[in-house]
């Protein structure tokens, strides 16, 4: 039988959680004076490199985007020295950041979908209002 959650799987889970409270707690850079989120981690096989995927929250600037990827990249060195404190590996991965649009991308269509319904809901109304007198 396989398993359900391989090794790189639940390393991936647990580094998601230990970078997202070293963000939370670790790193003062003002470049990064938004919310920071990860919303995933993808790890390689051989658990060497970590693609973390995060949103900046407050903030829709491709300028300030682009800036607090470039803050935490500066700050990857950092963040991997307290991952391996916190965390028994052998090789601690190297990590690689990655704005996830996708949260950003689902209010929009959500938004979308809440404007359709209210403008059919408005065209409805008028043609039922004829139909009663």
């Amino acid at each position: 039988m396989a398993k359900e959650f391989g090794r790189p799987q639940r390393v991936s889970q647990e580094l998601q959680k230990e970078i997202a409270m070293i963000l939370q707690r670790e790193i003062k850079d003002p470049r990064l004076g938004m919310m920071v989120t990860v919303s995933g981690v993808d790890v390689s096989r051989d658990l060497a490199y970590a693609k973390v995927f995060v949103t900046f929250l407050n903030d829709k600037d491709e300028a300030a985007i682009k800036a607090g990827l470039r803050a935490l990249g500066d700050a990857s060195g950092y963040i991997r020295t307290l991952l391996g404190k916190a965390m028994r590996l052998r090789i601690v991965p190297e990590l690689t950041f990655f704005y996830d649009n996708s949260l950003v991308e689902g209010m929009r269509m959500s938004n979308l979908v809440t404007n359709v319904v209210r403008n059919d809901d408005e065209r409805r109304a008028p043609a039922e209002e004829d139909k009663e007198e």
